[in-house]
């Protein structure tokens, strides 16, 4: 397994992690994707942290299942939403072993250099049911950046993402763009993706 930069933080610093992150508003990217999906459906949220847009979207009717390496954020998850929570590393899990109407990965590939990111996308997606959707946020920007706490982000301009989603197969339902709900003035890009029905 290739570390990925920044996880330590996220097993070190989980309880400022949480208080920092939990109470930002999630509604202006999570209502494009809650918009086209049927009620009552399944949605996993992979690096879901400690379970703020588990909680929105479980408010608003769907069932949720979260995905976190982190022990402290999955515990606080737990706690938070009171659903079930895979307390697992997402470069190693076999997400053929599940099945959802809905992916949700706000976030949560920040730290994944851009090579690796199209053949994780991959294997996330056998874990949506065909005509599924996915709903995809990460940082605007070229390279890498890196913050206070030494994470190391990378970042994507958004015709790179566009040829990773046509190489995937996937299609574009909408996409977004929305400045940082921390006040850093950072720009975040968001997709919301179908699966085909047939690869």
């Amino acid at each position: 397994m290739v570390e990925i930069q920044g996880v330590n933080y996220y097993s070190t610093h989980a309880e400022q992690y949480h208080q920092t992150t939990f109470s930002v508003d999630p509604t202006s990217f999570l209502t494009p994707l809650a918009a086209r999906v049927t009620p009552h459906a399944e949605v996993l949220d992979i690096g879901c942290g400690s379970g703020r847009d588990l909680n929105w979207l479980k408010q608003k009717g769907f069932r949720v299942i979260g995905l976190e390496r982190s022990p402290g954020l999955a515990r606080r998850a737990r706690e938070m939403v009171g659903c079930r929570i895979l307390e697992e590393d997402f470069e190693l899990f076999d997400f053929s072993s599940i099945s959802v109407d809905v992916i949700v990965i706000v976030g949560g590939l920040v730290h994944v250099p851009q090579p690796k990111v199209p053949d994780l996308l991959h294997r996330f997606l056998a874990a949506l049911r065909p005509n599924g959707l996915l709903l995809l946020t990460t940082k605007e920007g070229t390279g890498s950046s890196s913050d206070s706490t030494g994470r190391e982000f990378f970042l994507w301009q958004d015709a790179e993402l566009r040829a990773v989603f046509d190489r995937l197969g996937l299609e574009l339902l909408d996409c977004f763009r929305n400045l940082s709900r921390l006040g850093t003035q950072e720009v975040w890009l968001g997709y919301v993706l179908r699966k085909p029905e047939r690869p």
